[in-house]
């Protein structure tokens, strides 16, 4: 069998070290539209685009380590899986402290559950990464699709969570502009993957042309409720999670819907303005 449950769950994987600078925070920014439509007397704006007084959103914590979600992967004795079956479906950050605008960062990765979807396997890589010689800083969680490689006869899992209450209004609605360049420009960020600038690549596997990156989206919709809810106030988030439901295209507007959900966290979901469904789902932060 291509997953062998008990070998890859058993694996130890070594610490790893990265590191980024004030340079790397204002690109990633830039990536996920900050700036976009600004002034140059928007100061909210500019604490996203100058390194004086430089907000990190909770989200940028996935950049510094997101090389390590395919080596992780594609290293792990037990899984033996091509990364063109793989779908990136979910991802979460639980965050311990406030990022800081540099860092020297070690992080180790492991395999805490890998479950039977039937058709797929859900591969669950958790990196938790700390300053150097530090403190705790930040966990990602990064949900993987293995297409083709469910029936293994593992635990399917707990049930989506954090669903809208589409039901009733919500409390909280902000719009996000996006340019027809932006996935070339977050591709800068470390995320390469010709499906976001090659027209052709685009549509062989199925697009017009080429769409924006997922976490990309997924920074977008972050820094969405950090100004337009919380007030610029990125301390107030301790944690943040999606489910990637469709795909974005460069471009359009993101609407981004938050419901209060009692006092300490938020529910969120993001769709496309000019249609083609949502695109982010069972999306939450919790807060301070």
């Amino acid at each position: 069998m291509p997953i062998d449950l008990k070998k890859a769950l058993a694996a130890k994987h070594e610490t790893t070290h990265q590191s980024y600078s004030e340079t790397d925070v204002i690109l990633y920014n830039l990536g996920i539209g900050a700036s976009a439509g600004a002034t140059d007397t928007d100061q909210l704006e500019l604490g996203y685009t100058y390194e004086q007084n430089l907000t990190v959103l909770p989200s940028f914590g996935v950049i510094p380590v997101f090389p390590m979600m395919d080596q992780t992967f594609l290293h792990t004795p037990g899984i033996d899986v091509p990364m063109a079956k793989v779908l990136h479906g979910e991802q979460e950050i639980e965050i311990h402290r406030p990022l800081p605008p540099n860092a020297q960062l070690e992080s180790r990765a492991s395999i805490p559950a890998i479950y039977d979807k039937g058709k797929s396997a859900l591969v669950i890589i958790q990196v938790d990464t700390k300053e150097k010689g530090g403190d705790p800083i930040c966990t990602n969680r990064f949900s993987l699709f293995a297409r083709g490689e469910g029936g293994f006869g593992g635990e399917r899992g707990p049930k989506a969570g954090n669903k809208a209450p589409d039901e009733r209004a919500p409390d909280f609605t902000v719009e996000s502009t996006s340019t027809v360049n932006q996935p070339l420009l977050y591709r800068l960020t470390g995320d390469m993957n010709p499906l976001h600038a090659d027209p052709e690549v685009a549509k062989k596997a199925g697009f017009p042309r080429p769409i924006l990156q997922g976490l990309c989206t997924f920074g977008m919709v972050c820094k969405a409720v950090v100004d337009g809810v919380l007030g610029g106030d990125v301390s107030q988030v301790a944690g943040y999670g999606v489910r990637f439901a469709s795909p974005f295209f460069p471009g359009d507007t993101l609407v981004t819907k938050v419901w209060k959900d009692g006092d300490k966290k938020l529910l969120i979901s993001s769709h496309a303005k000019d249609g083609g469904g949502f695109v982010l789902t069972n999306a939450f932060i919790t807060l301070r």
